[in-house]
């Protein structure tokens, strides 16, 4: 399936349903009062997060989406049919933003999260609405509300607990495929990745995390070199990173300051995650070789730095526990501060509560 993270599409919701004028008319009542109806409301187009998507290639070649219009009113206190909603299913990640790309909508990060992107339209009265003591045979009624149109742009940002930086042919897609389930391709060439890849790690039962092989990173990533900011925001959801350097390398230092500086540059945020920094390709180098990159590599990173090698499994298994740990407190942390925000909110609306409460006393 082609990976697609950004779409542009238009949304309108349906219009409200008209309101109808009608009167009884029977045998035993020629002068009945009015029975109109009032008319339906229309269809709202929401969006809503659900599980197994990852990719928005669904709405590459569909933009338009419309809801219908609301049933009119009609005789005999008939009022229109409400007309169904029209819902537009996403992956975890999505983000919705006005159409000139910059005003942030809404994050959608759970399942079964939904959003009301564009309101149906209220129906109209029918005339029954309008009768009164002083009018009792009204005549009026009053057509639907128009529904809400606008485009708007769906970009998704992978979620993952772990994300692979590094620069091309480090071996992220080799790692990959050696400690999940996920296929990537592999081949010994730069960019052979062209596309974000997933893998759920196993690492103990009950112990698991999702790991995201992000494409290489160039010089200049940050600022679009090669596909820069298309990959580096995928990066941003992870909870923390593995940096792989290629061992093969002449300068490993120079490699891992490169992509230190596109990432700081990109984000600060991105660049103050939690870093795991590995010497892959362990297994092509000898033990002096190893011992000389790993040194310059914990000069230039100031880290304790992992020897491993992706294609034997030399040193996987350790880092994978050391990963779990990393990961188990950013989900803390995560949890920590959602309990902290719902506690906030909570406290802001019994505030408003208890002000709304003595306001209507005085």
């Amino acid at each position: 399936m082609q990976f697609i993270d950004e779409v542009k599409i238009f949304v309108k919701s349906g219009d409200g349903g008209d309101g109808c004028t009608a009167f009884r008319r029977e045998a035993n009542l020629p002068r009945g009062g009015p029975n109109g109806g009032n008319g339906g409301r229309g269809g709202s187009v929401i969006i809503e997060c659900i599980s197994g998507l990852n990719t928005l290639i669904d709405y590459r070649y569909k933009q338009h989406f419309k809801a219908k219009k609301g049933g009119n009113g009609m005789g005999s206190d008939r009022h229109g049919a409400f007309a169904e909603d029209l819902i537009i299913q996403v992956p975890m990640g999505t983000q919705v933003f006005e159409e000139d790309g910059e005003t942030l909508i809404m994050d959608i990060k759970r399942p079964g999260q939904r959003f009301v992107l564009a309101k149906g339209g209220d129906g109209g009265y029918g005339n029954m609405h309008f009768k009164t003591s002083t009018n009792r045979a009204p005549r009026k009624h009053t057509k639907g509300w128009p529904g809400t149109e606008q485009w708007v742009w769906l970009r998704l940002k992978l979620l993952s607990d772990a994300g692979l930086v590094g620069m091309p042919n480090a071996g992220k897609s080799t790692f990959l495929a050696a400690v999940s389930a996920a296929k990537p391709k592999i081949a010994d060439y730069p960019f052979t990745t062209l596309k974000p890849q997933l893998g759920v790690v196993n690492v103990t039962e009950g112990n698991s995390f999702v790991l995201a092989d992000i494409p290489g990173l160039i010089e200049g990533a940050s600022e679009g070199h090669g596909l820069g900011h298309q990959f580096l925001k995928h990066v941003e959801r992870c909870g923390i990173l593995l940096h792989l350097i290629d061992g093969t390398a002449d300068d490993v230092a120079l490699n891992y300051k490169t992509i230190r500086k596109e990432l700081k540059a990109y984000s600060e945020v991105l660049a103050g995650k939690e870093e795991i920094v590995a010497l892959n390709k362990c297994d092509s180098l000898s033990e002096e070789e190893i011992a000389l990159k790993k040194k310059a590599l914990e000069k230039a990173s100031k880290k304790e730095v992992k020897t491993i090698s992706g294609a034997t499994g030399e040193g996987v298994r350790g880092i994978l526990y050391t990963m779990n740990d990393a990961v188990k407190a950013f989900r803390a942390a995560e949890a920590e501060a959602e309990a902290a925000a719902e506690e906030a909110e909570e406290s802001e609306e019994q505030a408003q509560e208890i002000t709304e409460y003595y306001g209507e006393e005085e």
